[in-house]
């Protein structure tokens, strides 16, 4: 196929859609806050499932 041949399409975000805005508001909480959050939540619910006595 010869360069001729070839169709070329505007360039474009194939989709993507980019948010350039920096949200200020709310609050700031790091990767390691969700993960240590998260192990202790199901800490919690694992201690509580068993810890009941039917």
């Amino acid at each position: 196929m010869s360069k001729k041949d070839k169709i070329s399409l505007p360039q474009s975000g194939a989709g993507l859609v980019r948010y350039f805005d920096d949200e200020d508001s709310g609050p700031k909480v790091s990767p390691e806050q969700i993960v240590i959050v998260t192990i202790v939540l199901a800490a919690i619910c694992i201690i509580l499932r068993f810890s009941t006595s039917s």
